[in-house]
């Protein structure tokens, strides 16, 4: 069957592995000239289950008005963009009951364990290379009562598959030997030891090679997507700034762009851009800096190592489609860190360090859309938020088996548009 993937970000480009994997015909349309050129460039490089918490949780849109007018708040509503997101901020704040909240972790976490389990069989076959390290993540507390209720939060998803430990501060050090000098600020960590990173970029171009040197996939680089055609309630082509483009199935892995694109058919998806911020600079000035990723509960920042780079996020911005950074907020981020690790100011020139910022496809209820639409030819990957490179392989293959009448791999309750929150 002749499938046709719209994006080529790290959702696309999986998508397109298991297609052909699978025995489809598959074409990707993207506009970029490669790969994961947006959402997926420089992301925070983290495949965590440790993380794959909502942002619509208790408390969160309280927290979100607080620091409405203050550039260095880790999540900042710009007030220009209220009137793009209301619908989208009605949606959240309904999701954000405790019920709702746990409800999309549980989903999040068996989606993220899938992954995981897929990773190892991915590599083997593509042999691609990413600077993988699986050495698991660790958050870090700075206060008490933010511990404590973290744990017991992690608790209630150990039964949904949530591996952690719970830590006190010189089991901290043992594992990140990097926080010794801040150890007496510590009241405690949660370790999570199945957690992986790598680049999310470099996996996806590798990827992208792959499917095109040995799976036959083709990518139609360079070439904008305008339409999705439709006569009654089938696909019919994708209307392209290089002509129409016809297939049996569609597939939109479009992050931020679905709504807009999808709406005209009748298809409602919930999701608003969410733009991240990241801070990249060479490691060599610190060599004996962090080999397990950080993330810091208190300050709100995480810090990763990637091949020999440091790379440090911290930042969400509503803001519609502005991909500008705002120099404040990624001082900001720097800040934060050299607040925990002063040596990083040794990695950190502000004229050639790296900042890049990328939308986050978020999704209201917390969770991605994965599957089949009312339209019969026509299937959502779209979503993920900031778990799309935690959550791509395993949404990937599970859109696999739906277009390819196959028992999905695991439950699909609360990602499929039909069960939906």
């Amino acid at each position: 069957m002749k499938t046709i993937v719209l994006g080529s970000g790290i959702i696309g480009t999986t998508t397109a592995y298991f297609l052909a994997k699978a025995g489809h015909e598959v074409h990707v349309v993207d506009r970029q000239p490669e790969a994961a050129m947006e959402t997926s460039f420089a992301n925070g490089g983290v495949l965590h289950t440790s993380e794959a918490e909502p942002w619509s949780r208790p408390g969160m849109p309280r927290a979100v008005l607080s620091w409405i007018g203050k550039e260095n708040a880790p999540m900042l509503l710009r007030l220009g963009a209220l009137p793009s997101m209301w619908g989208w901020g009605i949606d959240f704040v309904r999701n954000c009951s405790p019920e709702r909240y746990r409800k999309a972790a549980a989903v999040n976490v068996r989606l993220a364990n899938h992954t995981l389990s897929l990773m190892p069989a991915v590599r083997a076959d593509s042999g691609v290379t990413y600077d993988l390290m699986q050495n698991g993540t660790l958050k870090i507390y700075t206060k008490r009562e933010a511990f404590d209720a973290n744990v017991a939060e992690s608790e209630r998803q150990r039964d949904v598959g949530l591996i952690f430990e719970p830590v006190g501060p010189r089991r901290c050090v043992e594992i990140e030997p990097a926080l010794g000098p801040i150890e007496h600020t510590l009241v405690g960590g949660i370790y999570a030891p199945p957690d992986e990173h790598g680049d999310c970029h470099k996996f996806a171009v590798g990827l992208r090679q792959f499917c095109s040197d040995k799976l036959g996939v083709t990518f139609h680089f360079n070439t904008d997507i305008r339409k999705i055609e439709r006569s009654g309630d089938r696909v019919t082509g994708v209307e392209t700034s290089k002509g129409t483009m016809t297939g049996d199935a569609y597939v939109a892995a479009l992050a931020s762009y679905a709504p807009a694109l999808l709406r005209p058919l009748g298809v409602r998806v919930s999701i608003y851009p969410a733009k991240g911020v990241t801070v990249t600079v060479p490691d060599a000035a610190w060599p004996e800096g962090p080999k397990v990723p950080i993330i810091d509960d208190t300050r709100l920042f995480g810090l990763i190592r990637l091949g020999n780079r440091f790379r440090a996020s911290g930042s969400v911005e509503f803001n519609g489609f502005d991909t500008s950074v705002s120099p404040a907020r990624a001082e900001a981020i720097v800040n934060n860190v050299i607040s925990v690790f002063p040596e990083f100011s040794k990695c950190y020139d502000r004229s050639s360090a790296k900042v890049w910022a990328g939308l986050r496809p978020m999704p209201s209820s917390g969770n991605p859309y994965v599957g089949a639409t009312a339209m019969k030819n026509l299937y959502l990957n779209c979503g993920h938020g900031h778990l799309g490179w935690t959550l791509a392989c395993g949404s990937s293959q599970l859109l696999a088996d739906v277009v390819s009448g196959r028992p999905p791999a695991i439950d699909m309750t609360g990602l499929t548009p039909a069960t939906h929150q």
